[in-house]
């Protein structure tokens, strides 16, 4: 189970052959890395869900492999997006395998991950895709404009326009993810080139930023997960949502982006003791970081859960171009959530 869906498994995955099984996607949402936040936000899970499907229907015609099997719709059976009525909330998937992978405080063991896997397992590593660099954007921190021969002595306070898409790798299974040199990412993704994984997040990229750019949404950044099947690499998890990937509109953050800087004005304190536990976790050697933190999150105010709601039916209605949701007009939900 993820912090923002559940998975079942049907048929296990074994060295040699694929399962299958469902994510089932809840209300649920999780900003800084902390898992379940105390509240929900009424119909995220359905149009994470509907937002995944359409772009994994997309992959699959521009020919780019994928776990996906379908929404699962009233018969039980998985069906594609627009044979269901309603909003679906469960999608039928194929399953790799994920061994357990040992460590000893921060040091973690990726060849017994490796041994344990066959051909068949889950690639630990998140690719991560840059078309812009938001304000809120983590690049910023670990990089300088003139890298990406920007014309910037420092980053301004605006989203700022990358010549070319930006990849990068970072952990996926650590309890605490870190971002890569293109060395380690090499070794950690066991049998399949990071070339190779690179060129599929470009690909990826490019499926997505066209579907945005015509419904009026700039797709600024995102990010795969994949798995390696007998030779075959497949894009895994859910792919283009707006807790995955950051999308804007007139300027607008339209995605999870948004409730992470609400958070960030209204509660800094646990904000500031997230990072303050990360960092003494670093320190110390200590995987799991959360233990550490000092103050819990406090719910969100009613407006806030409801522009919220508003923010992810009404994207996903203008992005899979039906009105799958009781939502306003992207443009109204876009004003509310300017004011929060």
């Amino acid at each position: 189970m993820t912090s923002v869906k559940e998975f079942r498994v049907e048929r296990a995955a074994t060295p040699t052959d694929l399962g299958r099984g469902a994510f089932v996607f809840t209300d649920d949402y999780s900003v800084f890395d902390w898992g379940k936040m105390p509240d929900a936000i009424p119909n995220k899970g359905a149009s994470l869900c509907a937002m995944g499907a359409y772009n994994f229907e997309l992959l699959e015609d521009a020919g780019i492999a994928t776990h996906y099997e379908g929404v699962v719709g009233g018969s039980g059976e998985p069906v594609p997006l627009d044979e269901v009525a309603h909003p679906p909330r469960e999608m039928a998937i194929d399953l790799t395998q994920v061994p357990d992978l040992p460590h000893d405080g921060r040091e973690y063991d990726y060849d017994a991950y490796f041994e344990s896997a066959g051909q068949n397992y889950l690639i630990p590593l998140e690719i991560v895709f840059r078309n812009t660099v938001p304000v809120g954007s983590s690049l910023r921190s670990r990089a300088d404009p003139a890298d990406f021969d920007l014309g910037y002595d420092a980053w301004p306070e605006e989203v700022v326009d990358l010549p070319e898409p930006v990849v990068e790798f970072s952990t996926k299974l650590e309890e605490s993810d870190r971002y890569l040199d293109r060395g380690e990412a090499d070794r950690i993704a066991g049998d399949v080139d990071v070339d190779r994984l690179e060129d599929l997040a470009l690909a990826v990229n490019e499926v997505v930023t066209d579907r945005a750019a015509e419904v009026d949404l700039v797709h600024e950044d995102g990010k795969i997960e994949t798995f390696y099947h007998d030779g075959e690499v497949l894009v895994a998890d859910v792919v283009g949502t707006f807790d995955e990937n950051r999308f804007s509109y007139d300027d607008q953050e339209v995605s999870k982006e948004v409730i992470r800087q609400y958070h960030k004005r209204t509660q800094s304190e646990w904000v500031e003791a997230v990072s303050a536990a990360k960092d003494r976790a670093k320190s110390e050697d200590v995987a799991d970081w959360k233990s550490l933190c000092e103050r819990d999150p406090e719910p969100l105010p009613d407006h806030v859960i409801d522009a919220a709601r508003d923010l992810y039916t009404a994207g996903t209605n203008a992005y899979v171009g039906r009105d799958l949701f009781d939502a306003p007009s992207l443009a109204d939900a876009v004003e509310t959530v300017r004011d929060l």
